[in-house]
C-alpha cells in the first residue's frame, strides 16, 4: 500500500509585524492635477487659436500650444 503524503503546513510564515493600511490619499491625486492638465491644454488650444487669428505670419504660436498641450497630455498620466 503507498504512503500517503504527509500535509504541510507553508513554509511562509505570517509576519508578526504590524503593517498599517495604505492611506487614502496614496491613490488619490492632489486636487491641482486636473485643474493643471486642463489648464494645459485650454492654454494650447487659445494659442494655436491665436496664430489663425492673430499671427498670421508665423508657427511659434502652434508649437507653443503643441508644447503646452503636451504638458497637458503628460499631466494627465499624472491624474489617479
Amino acid at each position: 500500500m503507498a504512503k500517503e503524503a504527509a500535509h504541510h503546513e507553508s513554509s511562509v510564515t505570517q509576519s508578526s509585524r504590524y503593517t498599517p493600511p495604505t492611506p487614502k490619499e496614496f491613490y488619490e491625486s492632489p486636487r491641482w492635477i486636473p485643474i493643471l492638465m486642463f489648464a494645459f491644454i485650454g492654454l494650447g488650444v487659445v494659442s494655436i487659436l491665436t496664430r489663425y487669428l492673430i499671427f498670421e505670419n508665423t508657427n511659434s504660436p502652434v508649437l507653443v500650444g503643441l508644447g503646452l498641450m503636451m504638458a497637458g497630455l503628460f499631466t494627465a498620466t499624472k491624474w489617479r
